[in-house]
């Protein structure tokens, strides 16, 4: 397969999804009115209520919920072959995230603000209400925490990482206060200064790691996980035009450049797609994931298709920034699928390195012997970005390589094999790590939000104390657990976890249809609810008694029962109000939010 083939169809699937099914669901089943009074502007203070320019907040969102599933998801779900993951990523993309994003948005915006939690309280009543608070919260602490973990893995014992991520938070201070006192509403001026002063930090970036400040921005595992929380706490204590907006919506645009760069080098050099379409390891047994296709890909996957973390933004920082109804269909619709199309590219550098290649660097030295493959170009790889890179499993690797394969060949930059090597490895951290700041401040949103319903007041959003307490709180937690534990206790949970938070999404959206809109348009987010619920309850049993139990990890089978019951309760409860709904609903079948 021509990968310029899959870009082109990509690129096509994609803006066809925006143009049609998104501007249908924005107009005729949303009914979106730009003349409505928004939640920032209603309630303005210039901290977590903040009017926002439609490409700043693009930026914004795209950052907070383009993790690390679309680079590292689609990468090891290459071991299935390139067919399945372009499947899922393209129509789960269009018909299952996009909607999940673009609805929640829709009904935070329309209900002042408020949180997944908050909403399922004004839809369902208070039980639903409080059973949500409890469920968003702890999947969101595992979710953090397994975010975390490439971010650490990335840039751990890494001065070159570390500086460059690091500039970019003074960088974000620094445009922050351009826009708000010195040049207001100057943005493309501010954009420019900014990406300037980023992409010094890019570039000095391999200096730095020769010189005395080196061994200052050289931190271990454990180290990292402490900075990392700190850097949380920050960015959700501190008002959100000061670090969190700023850093994001430049972030956004070095993401989209490299992203961007990646698919113009694809058409460039024209590498050829060398994993099969579909592989052997469908039915299970690959060194990569253990499980079959069904359900292990909707999982790995994650937020390259559809994500419940989403949710979290879309209910969270978003809808407290949106300045008009008309932005909901770019900025919920259409960053999803921007985020899908950075799955495809990643999912395309991966599977053009040779497959041999792929899973010498996917498996375990002892795994990978075991499958009789011999390696064709990964010595010379190695040797020319100056690593072992065999038996570096987890994805983020095998991504750096495909990327910098795929740069290298660019005429003129062949002898910067090396450099796009590190600098993808430093790119991915940067990616994901815009996750971890939004991620927090929904956190202390929600923590705040249940708190303040057995102690009155927390409920004063306006109190510098609670906006510090809760911050902590919620920095702590996914610290502690990202400080403890390590991939093989965190991120498992992780990926039924993200996926069982996107299935109470849904429940919820559907309730939000059914009662602003014509019943038969709640299909458009049940379909994708039922599917999900039944891929993500499967790949959990699976996970509890294939590997949790058998490897005597009790506390993960305990969590995982938790989680399934909690969601089929969330689930239950749904069903029946939308019963009740229709059955009490009057003849125009429309109930206004």
């Amino acid at each position: 397969m021509n990968s310029i083939v899959l870009v082109i169809i990509a690129a096509l699937v994609l803006i066809l999804g925006y143009r049609l099914y998104g501007a249908f669901i924005a107009a005729k089943v949303l009914v979106t009115d730009e003349t409505r009074e928004v939640p920032s502007k209603v309630h303005e203070d210039g901290r977590d209520y903040v009017p926002t320019n439609k490409w700043v907040l693009l930026g914004h969102h795209f950052a907070a919920i383009a993790g690390a599933g679309p680079l590292i998801g689609p990468v090891l779900a290459a071991q299935y072959g390139y067919l399945p993951g372009t499947l899922w990523i393209l129509i789960g993309g269009v018909f299952a995230g996009a909607v999940h994003d673009m609805v929640l948005l829709f009904a935070s915006v329309r209900q002042d603000g408020q949180s997944i939690a908050e909403i399922a309280r004004a839809n369902f009543g208070a039980k639903m209400g409080f059973v949500t608070s409890i469920a968003v919260l702890f999947i969101l602490i595992i979710a953090m925490a397994g975010l975390g973990l490439p971010v650490v893995n990335s840039l751990y014992n890494s001065p070159w990482g570390t500086f460059t991520v690091g500039f970019t938070i003074p960088v974000a201070i620094l445009i922050g206060l351009y826009l708000k006192f010195l040049r207001p509403g100057k943005i493309a001026e501010a954009t420019v200064i900014g990406m300037a002063l980023i992409l010094l930090g890019v570039i000095l970036g391999p200096f730095i790691q020769h010189t005395a400040l080196a061994p200052f921005l050289t931190f271990n595992a454990k180290q990292m996980s402490i900075i990392l929380a700190l850097y949380g706490f920050c960015a959700a204590a501190l008002p959100v035009w000061l670090l969190l907006l700023p850093r994001d919506y430049l972030s956004t645009y070095m993401k989209l450049g490299v992203v961007g760069f990646l698919a113009i080098g694809i058409l460039i050099v024209r590498p050829v797609v060398q994993m099969p379409a579909v592989t052997s390891f469908i039915h299970g047994g690959g060194p990569v994931i253990p499980g079959k296709v069904f359900p292990f890909l909707f999982i790995t996957i994650a937020c390259g298709a559809l994500s419940g973390f989403h949710a979290l933004i879309s209910s969270g920082t978003t809808p407290k920034l949106i300045s008009s109804e008309k932005d909901i269909l770019p900025i919920g619709f259409g960053a999803m699928l921007l985020e899908c199309f950075v799955g495809m590219m990643a999912l395309i550098a991966a599977t053009c390195l040779p497959t041999a290649d792929y899973f010498a660097i996917n498996s375990t030295p002892a795994v990978f012997a075991k499958l009789g493959m011999v390696p064709s170009e990964l010595p010379m790889l190695s040797q020319m970005v100056g690593e072992n890179l065999a038996g570096r499993p987890g994805g983020a690797v095998s991504l750096a390589v495909g990327m910098s394969y795929v740069f290298y060949k660019i005429p003129g930059l062949e002898h910067l094999m090396s450099y796009w090597y590190h600098f993808c490895i430093m790119f991915e951290a940067l990616f994901i790590l815009t996750t971890i700041d939004a991620g927090t401040r929904i956190g202390r949103y929600l923590l705040q939000d249940l708190c303040g319903k057995f102690y009155k007041p927390f409920e004063n959003k306006n109190s510098v104390f609670n906006m510090v307490l809760f911050s902590a709180l919620i920095s702590f937690s996914w610290g502690y657990l990202l400080y403890t534990g390590n991939v093989s206790t965190i991120w498992p949970l992780f990926g039924t976890a993200n996926q069982m938070l996107a299935a109470i999404a849904f429940a919820i959206g559907t309730t939000v249809i059914i009662r602003h809109s014509k019943p038969i348009y709640g299909l458009i987010t049940a379909i994708p609810m039922v599917i999900i619920t039944i891929i993500t309850v499967d790949a959990a049993l699976l996970n509890i008694f294939q590997n949790y139990l058998p490897q005597g990890k009790m506390l993960l089978a305990v969590l995982s029962f938790v989680l399934i019951i909690m969601v089929l309760f969330i689930i239950i409860e749904s069903v029946r109000a939308w019963i009740k709904d229709l059955k009490n609903m009057n003849s125009s079948g429309s109930h206004a939010i």
